[in-house]
């Protein structure tokens, strides 16, 4: 039984991984993937920058002067497109670090001999810029194809044993020298020159730097007047008008709270109506409409007595005139009753008894004729309470 196990490898390698699951290898970079031993097959290429010191002795340029030039170029393996890295793997997969290198060594150092056979030696020597850029195209090309990536080429050092740069240098430094004296002689000839004139146009600068300075001074200084003049004024007018801003201010706060007190004095007038009206309301329920009916019912009172009085004087004096018609009337039944006891005796028996009916009748309703007024005027009084 076979079990899996899971491969890692960081972002400065890749890992391929071949076998039963896949027709063509799989190439990751910087990541996981799982895989089963016997079956699988998984190798490991470092994509890491790697230093190339390419190094050519004698090689004849175009003159036919031998020298030896050194070259430093900075080679890794392309991950830019998967053909690319698909290209590297099939060539450089079994190989190890140092085949690779040597591989890339020999490749450069034949571009690079190629490249100054067609040069002359003070063509590289004053324009190494331009052989570095000729060896790298070149290279870059070929390598490209091997799936290799090229960052950098530049030279580093340029000899030779017979002394030709040497003495290039030399010619060149003896006319540099020559050079230098000559220019050094004009230098010092036109610096005497110049310093003539230059002391001249410092003199001629001086005076008319001191007439300018005069003048500005006088324009300074009179400008400086105007300006404080203006200053001043603009001062006095921010004063008066800051005043006049205070003035307003302070007008609308004392009319702001005059409006206030009137809006206060109003609330408290409003108040005290207020309480004006529940205090005469107070008083309408609590005294003035009791003292109403107190004095209702006085006058009442008042004007039930008068008429109990009248009741009474008219009642006392119907009953003075029912006295009088019932003594008559009793002299007149006495006469009556004087002949019925003459002849029949019940008659007389009748007679006495509606004599004294008609005696006691009249005083019954003198007595109560004025209770019976009163309660008729104190009905509607005792309703109204």
């Amino acid at each position: 039984m076979v079990f899996p196990i899971f491969l890692t490898c960081g972002p400065n390698e890749v890992l391929v991984v071949s076998g039963f699951g896949y027709s063509k290898p799989v190439m990751l970079t910087g990541g996981c993937v799982m895989a089963f031993p016997c079956l699988q097959r998984w190798q490991r290429l470092s994509l890491n920058v790697m230093t190339i010191r390419v190094d050519s002795p004698a090689v004849y340029t175009s003159q036919g002067v031998s020298i030896k030039v050194t070259g430093v170029a900075q080679v890794k393996i392309s991950t830019q497109h998967p053909q690319l890295l698909a290209v590297a793997c099939e060539n450089f997969l079994e190989k190890s670090k140092q085949e690779i290198v040597d591989l890339i060594t020999e490749t450069l150092e034949g571009h690079q001999r190629a490249i100054l056979g067609t040069m002359t030696v003070e063509e590289i020597y004053k324009n190494r810029e331009l052989f570095n850029t000729r060896v790298f195209e070149v290279a870059f090309k070929d390598l490209y194809n091997l799936g290799l990536h090229v960052i950098s080429y530049t030279v580093r050092d340029l000899t030779d044993d017979l002394g030709y740069l040497q003495a290039l240098g030399m010619s060149q430094t003896a006319q540099v020298k020559r050079d230098a004296k000559i220019g050094e002689a004009i230098a010092k000839r036109d610096t005497v020159i110049k310093n003539c004139l230059a002391y001249e146009q410092l003199v001629m600068v001086k005076f008319a730097n001191e007439t300018l300075i005069a003048k500005a001074e006088r324009d300074y200084n009179v400008q400086k007047l105007i300006y404080d003049k203006e200053v001043k004024t603009k001062e006095a007018e921010a004063n008066l008008a800051y005043q006049l801003q205070c003035s307003k201010i302070n007008q609308k706060i004392r009319e702001e709270n005059m409006e206030t007190k009137v809006v206060e004095k109003k609330g408290k007038i409003l108040v005290a109506e207020q309480e004006i009206t529940r205090r005469q309301k107070q008083l309408d329920s609590t005294v003035r409409q009791p003292a109403e009916a107190e004095k209702y019912r006085m006058e009442t009172i008042a004007t039930a007595l008068k008429t109990k009085t009248l009741l009474e004087v008219e009642a006392e004096a119907e009953a003075k005139s029912l006295k009088a018609d019932a003594e008559a009337s009793a002299i007149n039944g006495e006469s009556v009753s004087g002949k019925c006891s003459l002849g029949n005796p019940e008659c007389s028996a009748s007679s006495i008894e509606q004599r004294e009916i008609m005696i006691q009748q009249p005083q019954l309703e003198e007595a109560t004729a004025p209770r019976n007024l009163l309660q008729r005027r104190r009905m509607p009084n005792e309703y109204q309470q």
